[in-house]
Parts: C-alpha cells; structure tokens; sequence
C-alpha cells in the first residue's frame, strides 16, 4: 500500500511540474504572439472598423494601409534602404570577425586575453555618447548621409558579438579535423571550408540572424547619421509616428515581416545550436 502512495505522490508531483511547464510556455508564447496578432489585424483594418468602439476586432479588412504607408508615404525606398544595411552589415561583419574569431580559437599570442576583453569594452561605451563625434567624422569623410556609412556603424555595434561568437564556435570543432583533411591532401584553406565551415554554419546562421535584427530594429545612429537616405525604423520615428493609427499599425507590420522571413529560413540552423533537429 505504501509503495503505491509513494508511486501516486511521484506521478502527482511529475504531473503537477509538466502543468507548470506547459502553462509557462504557453504564457511565453503569449506574450510574443498577442502583440504581433493585434499588430497584423490592425494594420490591415479598414479605419472605419479600428476606430468603432462597439467592435472588439476588425471584421473588415483592406490592404490600403499597408499600400499608403509604402507607396503614398514612401516607406519603400526607407524599407530597401534598411535591407541594403543590414545585409552590408552582415558582410562586412563576418568579413572582420570571421577571420578574427578563428584566430582567437586557433592560436596563441601574447595579449589574446586583453584583446578578448577590449573586444568586450567596445560595447560599455552608449552610442549617444558617441554620436556627435561620429556625426563629426561622417561630415568629414563624406558619409554622412550614406547606406554605407550607416552600415558602417551597426558594423562597429555587432562586431564584437561576431567576434565572440565565431571564436566560441571554431574552439568547439576540433582541430584534428583540420589536419586530418590536410593528412589527405587538402590545403589549410579547402580544409576550413571543406570540414570547419559546415560544421559551424548552425552557429554562423544564428550570429547572422542576431546582426541582422540588430541592425534592421536600429533607430538612434540611423536618425542621427542620415537626412534622406533613411532606414525604415528612422523613418517611422521620424514621419509615421505622427500618421493615423492604421498607417503605424502598417509600419509595424513591415518592421515585423522582414525578420520573421528571415528567422523562418534560417531556423533550421538557429535551432541546430541548441541541439535541436528539423524533420
């Protein structure tokens, strides 16, 4: 009889700490996905149906808002103009760190720890502390006012992740691997992008998700370092906060769709780092 309490006290305590899970997931998933509903109905609402005080939801639905926003209001060359950056973030990122993070996970020299920790120091620093010498040196230089530029500066943001984050991933793969290739023929270089690269790809997508969002959800440097050129989170701060509703719901929307596109293609990797697979 004892032994079956104790059996019905286990399986009521498993129970009861699978209910909290679940119910902590749920609350989660929530807590993303409510905002980003009301966000997608609401920028699709005809104005009459968003601003009726007797209707809970929309019932009506057009694509006027979305289509004001990005082509009355201009919101598409803002829009092309934040995909250009990020994806030059992203490059020139990886073109720095990808070297740079090797490095640190294969080799030893003195001053790696201190070089590790400046990495880190680089981001103590705001960016509105930096933003008028930045400005400065733009107008200088002529960049001011340019995607480059722009990107330039979320390069400076997201570099010291990149570096960090690449140089976790390479210490991870073993180096035997590397010099097994060269064992049967293959240079130092085929043998990184043969062995080294597909194994760190998971890890790589996901630092590219990170620059990417990183880059796209900027808003300070964007507005301070631009007058035309703007990405799209500059523009909306600066013409469609003061729009109708419906018009920011929109700008929203837009926000939103680019990241989850490529948080969607790129899952598959991002999830592979936690050890999870994909059927």
């Amino acid at each position: 009889m004892g032994e079956h309490v104790e059996s019905y006290k286990a399986y009521k305590g498993e129970a009861l700490k699978r209910i909290m899970v679940y119910a902590l997931a749920v609350i989660i998933v929530a807590w993303i996905a409510v905002p980003l509903g009301l966000i997608f109905i609401s920028a699709f609402a005809q104005p009459a149906d968003y601003y009726n005080i007797h209707k809970l939801f929309p019932t009506h639905f057009t694509l006027d808002n979305v289509y004001t926003f990005l082509v009355v209001l201009g919101a598409w060359k803002s829009t092309l103009n934040s995909i250009i950056v990020a994806a030059l973030t992203i490059l020139i990122s990886f073109a720095i760190g990808l070297p740079a993070g090797y490095s640190l996970s294969r080799y030893v020299f003195k001053g790696k720890d201190a070089f590790k920790l400046s990495i880190i120091g680089l981001r103590m620093f705001p960016v509105i502390v930096l933003a008028i010498p930045l400005v400065v040196i733009y107008l200088r230089i002529g960049l001011a006012d340019t995607l480059i530029g722009v990107a330039l500066a979320h390069t400076a943001m997201s570099l010291p992740f990149v570096v960090l984050i690449t140089s976790s991933l390479f210490a991870g793969i073993p180096v035997d691997y590397e010099e097994a290739g060269m064992v049967f023929g293959l240079t130092g270089w085929e043998a990184f992008l043969r062995i080294t690269m597909p194994l760190a790809l998971p890890g790589l997508s996901a630092a590219a998700i990170f620059v990417f969002i990183m880059s796209w959800n900027e808003v300070f440097i964007a507005s301070i370092l631009t007058l035309v050129n703007r990405t799209l989170p500059a523009d909306i701060l600066v013409s469609a906060l003061n729009a109708p509703d419906p018009y920011k719901f929109a700008a929203g929307f837009i926000m939103v769709l680019p990241a989850m596109i490529f948080v969607f293609f790129a899952r598959k990797y991002l999830v592979q780092v936690w050890g999870i697979s994909i059927k």
